[in-house]
């Protein structure tokens, strides 16, 4: 077994052994949202908006972006389990500000190992093989961190799927300091109708 796998499951038997009656938790969360997120590893949304274990769901991707899985799991969220506002949180410094699709394309195409980034750009390790499906996918990059919470405020409450009495806040976490900032254009937009 792998370190980390090692660690993960002691982690584990820790939680297990305090876990209490969580498992008497309801299904729906109890405050009634939802937080679309960055898969970011500094990004810790329990902490950063105050929740426990029940209290809401988050969602998470690449750049915490309104991709159709992200949107099929904000509907069935308030479809099924009740959530009433939502938020759209991206953040400073984001991985997704340093590529773009083609990059990511070219990449892909040369090798799949783990590329290496430098004052230069993106960089191959290594020699293939690699892939062309790369170039199927929008990688939904980030140029501007506040057009992209518009932009993705703005899909979500243009979707056919999402009723207009939700309403979904636009966010910018700060990873220097922890805090959210507010994209007023974008709140403006995700206001309940």
């Amino acid at each position: 077994m792998s370190k980390i796998l090692n660690e993960v499951l002691a982690a584990n038997k820790d939680y297990v052994n305090d876990f209490g009656d969580k498992g008497e938790l309801p299904m729906p969360p109890g405050r009634h949202f939802a937080i679309l997120t960055c898969m970011d590893a500094r990004l810790d949304p329990a902490k950063y908006a105050g929740l426990s274990e029940g209290d809401a769901h988050v969602i998470r991707n690449a750049g915490g972006r309104a991709s159709d899985d992200a949107i099929r799991s904000l509907v069935i969220s308030y479809k099924l389990l009740g959530t009433r506002e939502w938020f759209v949180i991206h953040h400073t410094d984001c991985g997704m500000e340093t590529f773009n699709d083609e990059i990511m394309r070219g990449l892909l195409s040369s090798s799949l190992k783990t590329a290496s980034v430098d004052a230069d750009g993106w960089h191959d390790c290594c020699e293939g093989p690699g892939s062309a499906e790369g170039k199927y996918i929008d990688w939904l990059t980030i140029k501007d961190q506040e057009e992209s919470v518009l932009e993705d405020v703005t899909r979500i409450k243009n979707h056919p799927l999402v009723p207009s009495d939700i309403p979904v806040y636009g966010y910018i976490y700060d990873c220097k300091s922890g805090r959210l900032i507010e994209v007023p254009a974008a709140t403006a937009v995700g206001r309940a109708g």
